[in-house]
């Protein structure tokens, strides 16, 4: 009898030790929710937004899905490529200048963005602050004036230059609206290329005490070196005016009319994935990164530390900084999958 009541005994030992590691196996797995599965990040040209793909990479990672190297499109053909299933996701999708690429790729058919990745992005145009105000030039439309505009004439040609926007940034079609809501064609010219390259030749012309005029925005390192306020102003625009030509409002809780409203980066993915993988649905929704740690990591890039090397470093740096936060988005996202 008593051999018996030991067998029973032993059986459901047995039979809970099997349960308990069925638990211990279960939890492992949720958290690596990620384990056997690739993803392909993507920027854009701009090496300045490696940081902040990056980090969402290292996220991935500690869920264990396997990273690959991220690759560089232009955003609209980024858009395309991930709503296709050709790539996974990309940190530095602007809600409203990147509006036309999301919804021409399939919008929220084939896309996913929740949540916002870092808040009160600012864009415009600035001029250097001695110009600003030795001429009293607080308005972009004061540029129609020949006189004002021959200010800013970096290659002799009578027009004002700006320092504009790549093309296939999005940001250039804003430009290009503008110059023509404002009637500055006859007296301003967009210049266009590498913008790295002509932030350079404009801060040159600044450090030798030249009239600049630039549109840039945040989170950027320009902001850093060419202080709005202290270096250089914002200019207002006569009136709000979108490529589009929808009734956009620009104008900012601040009173201020910069032509651009404020933006916002979201974290755009394809939506099958997301769909297939809740734990990286949630990570990608609960991510959240001052626009003042973009703007400081940018700005040592800006100062030669700008290598993978470098990225990656800052990027690691980062995390051990703010390594509460880091593991807590980690947590909701492992939640989410079980």
């Amino acid at each position: 009898m008593k051999k018996k009541t030991h067998l029973r005994i032993a059986r459901s030992l047995l039979a809970l030790g099997l349960v308990a590691f069925g638990a211990v196996a279960q939890a492992g797995g949720n958290d690596l929710p990620g384990k056997g599965i690739k993803v392909q990040p993507l920027k854009s040209s701009l090496a300045e937004e490696a940081f902040q793909t990056l980090l969402v990479s290292r996220a991935l990672e500690k869920l264990g899905y396997t990273v690959e190297p991220m690759k560089d499109l232009e955003p609209a053909t980024e858009h395309l490529a991930i709503a296709n299933g050709d790539a996974t996701f990309m940190a530095n999708h602007w809600s409203l200048l990147h509006a036309d690429f999301y919804k021409n790729s399939g919008g929220d058919a084939k896309l996913s963005r929740t949540g916002v990745y870092s808040d009160g992005a600012v864009q415009g145009y600035l001029i250097d602050r001695k110009t600003a105000e030795q001429y009293n030039i607080t308005n972009i439309a004061q540029l129609k004036d020949p006189a004002i505009a021959k200010l800013f004439d970096a290659d002799g040609d009578g027009k004002a230059d700006l320092t504009g926007c790549n093309p296939g940034w999005g940001c250039e079609l804003a430009i290009e609206n503008h110059l023509t809501a404002y009637q500055l064609r006859d007296t301003v010219t967009h210049k266009q290329g590498s913008y790295a390259a002509l932030m350079a030749d404009t801060i040159a012309r600044f450090k030798q005490d030249k009239p600049v005029l630039y549109y840039t925005w945040t989170p950027y390192w320009v902001s850093a070196v060419l202080r709005p306020g202290a270096d250089v102003v914002w200019l207002q625009v006569p009136f709000s005016s979108s490529q589009g030509g929808e009734n956009v409002d620009t104008q900012l809780p601040n009173g201020k009319n910069y032509g651009f409203e404020a933006n916002r980066e979201q974290i755009v993915a394809n939506k099958a994935f997301v769909e297939k993988n809740p734990a990286a649905g949630k990570l990608f929704e609960v991510m959240k990164l001052p626009i003042g740690d973009i703007n400081a990591q940018n700005l040592r890039m800006s100062q030669g530390a700008n290598t993978q090397q470098d990225v990656e470093r800052h990027t690691d740096g980062w995390i051990r900084v703010h390594q509460a936060l880091f593991d807590g988005w980690v947590a909701e996202a492992r939640a989410a999958a079980r």
